[in-house]
């Protein structure tokens, strides 16, 4: 009898729907996982897309770059492990080394920073020209064309001196070549020129003249054994709104009219900085207006030459009562005088090699004016520029604006003369003649300024 009936026996019907459920419930779960997975990548991705954005908004300057070399683009700014598998091994370190070797007796072993910039240039030239051993850094920037800093390295290389592609601020790199070569002096050139295009890119100049400065500070107190002489420069425009005149290196600088004079300032106090708690010997110039041959284009003596020449017009500042602007114009070859005869008499730091430990004595700390002494209205340069190339400027002539310019500079040197015997030698028109020659002849022009510009037996006889 079976009132009560046990359930029929469903096994084997219902382990065929389990087991269909399971793999469904497993399958939904992996294609949930795999769309929360590819979901998760593209978050991840976007959000490190968005940090480098980011990170190029922000810091620019880290990220310029110079221009192109002859087979490829090469970064403004070498990153650390470019330098490594750049400049490494047996051959790189002898090439430097030979370039680093004096040939003269006593003769110095020096870094040059900016070696491919245009007082770093004619110092290395004259460097190497008179025994000691050179060896340049530059990183090649298009602040203006860097052709012509490749074409002043080409002269460079002619004659020995090897200079690196890089950068200041790579501090790996410093390190390697400190611990490859036993420079006996850094002449520290590189930084970020020219007063109107800190508008432009301000963070260019905290880079180069600001953390460079220290980079290369750091390199030289704590990677060289032992410690070099440090020569630098600084500028004239440190001296920014100071009206007393000629200005002397006892005059105040704490007033700069521009942000490339502040950069400069900044960079004589971390100078007393790492020479009081390093005892590096440290020695600043304050070039005032340096002109030239291979000179800067961003220059006015060098962007009036090119727009005279091609007809174009060109801008004179005035000060607002009507008086002229006042440059001291110096010549690179007295500026190079200046430089070596400061290199010549900086005496040894006395801080111990890696930076460890204490000064053995107080080190030198100086700073002078490199300047010509004879402030000369910007408007007579003009004048001679229009005599040496056989034109007339067509001239649009406005108030100097509040841009960092100042009215007038004047360099008092008593101080270098006494010291290394500074005396600039060149006046304006003996000195833009021999640019113009230089000029006419790099860019092979075939003008009225051919058979204007005069020789140099010319000049050298008009003296």
């Amino acid at each position: 009898m079976h009132a009560m009936g046990s359930p029929a026996d469903t096994s084997k019907s219902s382990k065929p729907d389990r087991y269909n459920a399971y793999l469904f419930r497993r399958f939904s779960s992996a294609k949930v996982f795999a769309t929360s997975s590819r979901l998760l990548f593209r978050v991840t991705l976007f959000a490190g897309l968005l940090l480098i954005f980011l990170f190029l908004l922000h810091y620019p300057p880290l990220l310029l770059h110079s221009s192109q070399s002859s087979s490829s683009h090469r970064s403004a700014h070498r990153s650390l492990l470019s330098s490594f598998s750049s400049y490494a091994g047996a051959a790189w370190e002898r090439d430097i080394r030979r370039s680093a070797a004096p040939r003269r007796p006593e003769g110095f072993s020096v870094l040059v920073t900016g070696a491919a910039g245009f007082v770093g240039f004619h110092c290395s030239l004259a460097l190497k020209q008179r025994g000691d051993g050179v060896l340049g850094l530059d990183n090649f920037n298009a602040y203006y064309d860097p052709t012509l800093k490749r074409d002043r390295v080409a002269l460079l290389a002619a004659r020995g001196v090897v200079v690196l592609d890089a950068d200041i601020n790579d501090a790996a790199l410093l390190a390697r070549l400190f611990a490859a070569v036993p420079f006996s002096h850094v002449l520290h050139l590189a930084a970020q020129a020219g007063v109107r295009y800190a508008a432009q890119n301000p963070q260019s100049y905290i880079a180069s003249n600001v953390a460079g400065l220290v980079s290369v500070f750091e390199a030289a107190a704590k990677r060289a054994d032992p410690p070099p002489a440090v020569v630098w420069a600084s500028s004239s425009s440190v001296y920014g709104l100071n009206t007393d005149a000629p200005f002397s290196e006892l005059h105040r600088t704490d007033r700069p009219a521009s942000l490339y004079a502040a950069t400069k300032k900044a960079g004589e106090a971390i100078a007393h900085t790492y020479n009081h708690i390093y005892g590096l010997s440290i020695t600043g110039l304050r070039f005032f207006t340096v002109y030239g041959p291979w000179g800067r284009p961003d220059m006015a003596y060098f962007s009036f030459t090119r727009r005279i020449l091609a007809g174009k017009p060109i801008t004179l500042f005035r000060m607002p009562d009507g008086a002229a602007v006042l440059r001291d114009f110096t010549y690179i070859d007295d500026v190079v005088r200046g430089c070596l005869g400061a290199l010549d008499t900086a005496e040894k730091s006395t801080g111990a090699a890696g930076g460890a430990g204490k000064k053995k004595a107080p080190a030198q700390l100086r700073v002078y004016n490199l300047g010509n002494t004879s402030p000369v209205p910007v408007t007579k340069m003009v004048s001679l520029l229009e005599d040496l190339l056989g034109r007339k400027a067509k001239k649009n002539v406005v108030t100097l604006p509040q841009n960092g310019d100042v009215p007038f500079t004047h360099a008092n040197v008593s101080l270098a003369e006494r010291d290394f015997g500074y005396r600039p030698t060149t006046d304006l028109a003996t000195g833009l003649g021999k640019f113009v020659q230089w000029y006419v002849k790099y860019y092979g022009v075939h003008s009225a300024a051919t058979a204007t510009a005069r020789t140099e037996e010319e000049l050298t006889a008009s003296a």
